[in-house]
């Protein structure tokens, strides 16, 4: 029949065969059996003849947090997640279930929130040289923000002193019978009114003095600048000594002294000049520098091609007649027209 063991949780029964001195094998506490998980994890403990500097060497927790567990000395314990690692270690080295005792711990001390706790007994340390560095920072930004205020200190100018105009003299002269007012002289009138001289068209009045005929007006001048040549007059159009002789002051290209047309031009500042054929090709061109010279040969047809004519100047002869007027010149027309020769008085019949 049934044997009933009521509230006996273990029943260990002895038979006549069983009755001897051999002592009774006592089971290991439960996690259940205690008010806590502090108390059952303790009895285990002792159960096993364990110190609780055993249990600290052997799971590399602390002996005082050993302790606080047995204790329930929450306030002695690191943050929850530490402990519930520690009480799960602890209940793994008694073989115990470490999940069972990790939930009979969350039933016994229910979270409610709290905020984690840093492990006790854990010093939070700063690296000194971040503090070396963030000085040693705020001494650079200070000498440079030093120098620049002394910098501007040093090369601040003064403000030029203010000079008052000179006053216009005046004699004023009141009379208490007509109250008369007396005024100094009046000023000049100032440069920019002055009314520039009429502009000549060159070659105009020759023209005019010879009936309007543009070829005798060009022989006419032609002539004339042949006559200032040799007289040494200064052109006031160019305002250069015309029949000045030439001087050497660079090297002279071309043909030689006994090919030459008598033509020679010296460029006054450095500048190309090309020599053209009549057909249109180049016969020479090159770069001169100022002072250089170029002799134009007797070849018929030549044309002077330059950028800038007013650069060059122009000898025949040795003698300075003009400077260059255009881009293109033929070299013929600046040779001076020969003096006419002279007309011999011829007798005449009388009648």
């Amino acid at each position: 029949m049934p044997l009933d063991t009521g509230n006996v949780r273990r029943l260990h029964l002895v038979t006549d065969a069983d009755a001897d001195d051999t002592p009774i094998a006592v089971a290991q506490p439960s996690l259940d059996e205690a008010a806590d998980i502090g108390l059952a994890l303790k009895a285990a403990r002792q159960f096993r003849g364990l110190t609780t500097q055993d249990v600290a060497d052997a799971t590399r927790i602390r002996q005082t947090y050993i302790e606080a567990i047995e204790d329930m000395r929450l306030d002695d314990l690191p943050s929850r997640p530490f402990t519930i690692g520690y009480v799960r270690a602890y209940a793994g080295l008694l073989g115990l279930d470490a999940e069972a005792a990790v939930a009979r711990f969350k039933a016994d001390c229910p979270d409610e929130g709290a905020e984690l706790r840093a492990p006790v007994g854990v010093r939070r340390e700063r690296d000194p040289r971040l503090a070396l560095i963030f000085a040693g920072g705020l001494l650079v930004v200070g000498a440079i923000l030093l120098w620049n205020v002394a910098q501007r200190a040093i090369t601040k100018e003064e403000p030029p002193a203010q000079v008052a105009p000179a006053a216009v003299s005046t004699q004023v002269q009141s009379h208490a019978a007509n109250s008369q007012v007396a005024l100094g002289s009046p000023l000049p009138a100032p440069v920019e009114s002055t009314t520039p001289d009429p502009y000549k068209t060159p070659g105009l009045d020759d023209a005019a003095a010879n009936g309007g005929s543009v070829d005798a007006a060009n022989a006419a001048s032609k002539a004339r600048a042949a006559s200032d040549a040799k007289a040494g007059v200064i052109d006031p159009a160019t305002q250069f000594v015309v029949g000045s002789p030439f001087k050497l002051k660079g090297q002279v290209l071309g043909a030689t002294p006994a090919e030459g047309s008598g033509v020679l031009i010296q460029a006054r500042k450095a500048g190309a000049l090309t020599v053209r054929r009549a057909d249109g090709t180049i016969h020479m061109t090159r770069w001169l520098s100022a002072g250089d010279a170029y002799r134009a040969p007797r070849t018929p047809g030549l044309i002077l091609d330059v950028v800038e004519p007013s650069l060059f100047e122009v000898y025949y002869n040795g003698r300075l007649t003009s400077r260059l007027t255009s881009n293109q010149t033929p070299v013929a027309k600046l040779i001076p027209p020969a003096p006419p020769a002279p007309v011999d008085a011829v007798a005449l019949p009388r009648p």
